[in-house]
């Protein structure tokens, strides 16, 4: 399980650059709007299962219980070069 803010959560997916969404569900074979949902999304179609939100600070936290899309987020930055505060 991980843990991070909202805000870092929405500054990660803000960085991420155009076609991230699709290539994180393309390699993880969901549909987009998962991958949508885990970023703070609400598309009523896709699974949210495994993320739990907490009311505080900075957005509030967020825990995943399996944070393998945001590290892959997170390596596709790498990737890129762009580094998120």
């Amino acid at each position: 399980m991980e843990t991070i803010t909202f805000n870092q959560l929405r500054r990660i997916k803000d960085a991420l650059p155009d076609g991230s969404t699709h290539k994180i569900a393309d390699l993880l074979g969901v549909n987009v709007d998962t991958v949508r949902n885990f970023f703070g999304g609400d598309h009523l179609q896709a699974q949210t299962a495994g993320i739990h939100y907490e009311q505080g600070p900075d957005g509030g936290l967020v825990s995943f219980d399996d944070p393998t899309m945001l590290n892959l987020a997170r390596k596709i930055l790498q990737e890129h070069k762009i580094t998120v505060c």
